[in-house]
């Protein structure tokens, strides 16, 4: 006699789990609109540059950094993160019309200033940031980022 076993069933349920509020597109897309308004010449950036940002946002010792890159013209940071969260916000941003993409880089819409502009009336948004990139300013070039790439290329 051939004896049957019963299969038991493994059983999932879904739960809701906890993002981290960096990693929340609608942040991300926050801090790409504000550092093209309140740090990038006409509103244009290049990615690795929003990249830097990013990455400089997330410790205060790496904004310390940009400061002082800022003030003596030259960047001297070995590397940055790249964030792959910065990089769906931004395709997420050009989807929703508030960030278009262009041959340099991206660059904010209008309807992207006027979002801006609401997300700036505010003044409990977006606050460390805020004033992080207010100290920069429009100080931190393409040329700075771009010698610096350089640099790895080189070694």
């Amino acid at each position: 006699m051939v004896e049957v076993k019963e299969r038991k069933r493994l059983r999932f349920e879904r739960r809701p789990s906890p993002v981290l509020a960096e990693h929340r597109p609608m942040y991300k897309i926050g801090q790409v609109l504000l550092i093209l308004s309140l740090a990038s010449r006409g509103g244009k950036s290049s990615l690795p540059r929003l990249q830097l940002f990013n990455w400089a946002m997330k410790s205060t010792k790496r904004q310390q950094q940009l400061v002082l890159a800022v003030e003596e013209k030259i960047l001297q940071v070995p590397a940055w993160g790249f964030d792959p969260a910065l990089a769906i916000a931004v395709r997420l941003a050009i989807a929703e019309g508030l960030i278009i993409e262009n041959s340099s880089g991206y660059e904010i819409s209008t309807a992207g200033k006027v979002f801006t502009k609401e997300i700036l009336k505010d003044s409990n948004l977006f606050g460390r940031e805020r004033s992080f990139l207010s100290d920069i300013g429009k100080g931190l070039t393409e040329k700075m980022i771009e010698a610096t790439a350089s640099g790895w290329e080189a070694q």
